[in-house]
């Protein structure tokens, strides 16, 4: 028997599935993620660019484009509760800081490697970036130095800090969840969450869950609390390289080279609905507000030249008729 919730939502995305292609870089779009009051979208590219969009009932307006990073911007997040600040991890070795009140970058740290994950901690006062050669700098979000750096012996991923800001999480190339304890950073635990290359990790908003995707093509739901498995997603069919949580934490979107963006009902693991893509998926990020998901793909110009990068940012759950 479908859960009530399950239904609604069913209803709602047969009204509201279409999907809007918004033009935004030259270039591949790596990294796409909404402001804490869902006001605006940014996206980084492989075209060295961070582009931010406003939302405008259900339409995106490019409202800016942000130079300075000398090579490609491959994750970028936004301060947890002040929406006019966000974040960029770049190849160049270095993290930008930037504002959009006034379109400009307000710090540069510069890192000892290249750049390619980060996140801004739940209390807003620290950034955590990971670097190519699997170091983690902890960066001090008011003076913009390093906090603490901490080198790894296996393969970092994705990182994150859990709702209650007191623990680390990051996965790992074999395949485990390593937790540790914040600010301390000591180990607390290494979980094993599956037999291959664990690539990315999200938590709920509720604070309940966290799901990772890895290699083995397989999202797998963990309990917060008892840090136990509670379920798998298994309808993709390639490796899982992004997760985004609906605003309620009750929808679950995964995605990866598949044709498809999978919507899972968190608590049955059934699956709502799927967004058709024509190419891989590299992000997905659920509106903090609305059912709305912004996604981008891998995307080729045209149909003569395959070889040119679109580099556009894509919206899904807009009204059928609009």
């Amino acid at each position: 028997m479908a859960s009530k919730y399950y239904q609604e939502m069913q209803d709602s995305f047969r009204n509201n599935n279409k999907s809007r292609e918004i033009p935004a870089h030259t270039a591949k779009v790596h990294s796409v993620a909404w402001s804490c009051d869902g006001r605006r979208l940014a996206s980084g590219s492989f075209d060295k660019t961070a582009s931010v969009f406003v939302l405008d009932k259900d339409r995106l307006v490019k409202e800016n484009n942000y130079r300075g990073h000398g090579d490609s911007v491959d994750q970028l997040c936004w301060h947890p509760t002040n929406p006019d600040l966000f974040v960029t991890a770049s190849g160049d070795k270095t993290v930008r800081v930037w504002d959009v009140r006034t379109t400009k970058c307000i710090a540069t740290v510069n890192t000892k490697g290249e750049n390619i994950n980060i996140c801004w901690s739940p209390d807003g006062q620290t950034i955590a970036v990971g670097n190519k050669d699997d170091v983690v700098t902890f960066i001090d979000a008011k003076t913009h130095r390093s906090r603490a750096e901490e080198q790894f012996k296996f393969e970092v991923n994705e990182i994150s800090w859990n709702n209650d800001n007191d623990m680390f999480f990051l996965t790992n190339g074999n395949g485990c969840i390593n937790i540790l304890s914040y600010p301390e950073l000591k180990p607390i635990q290494s979980i094993n969450a599956h037999p291959s290359n664990c690539i990315c990790i999200k938590f709920d908003p509720t604070g309940k869950y966290f799901a990772t995707g890895s290699a083995d093509a397989l999202v797998s739901l963990w309990n917060v609390e008892e840090l136990v498995c509670v379920r798998c997603f298994s309808r993709l069919d390639w490796p899982v390289r992004t997760l985004s949580f609906s605003h309620d934490g009750k929808m679950l979107a995964s995605a990866s080279e598949d044709h498809f963006i999978d919507i899972a009902e968190v608590e049955t693991g059934e699956k709502l609905w799927e967004v058709q893509c024509d190419s891989p998926t590299f992000t997905v990020a659920w509106h903090p507000k609305r059912p709305l998901l912004a996604y981008a793909c891998d995307d080729k110009e045209g149909k003569y030249d395959s070889n040119r990068e679109a580099g556009t940012v894509k919206l899904f759950g807009l009204p059928n008729d609009s």
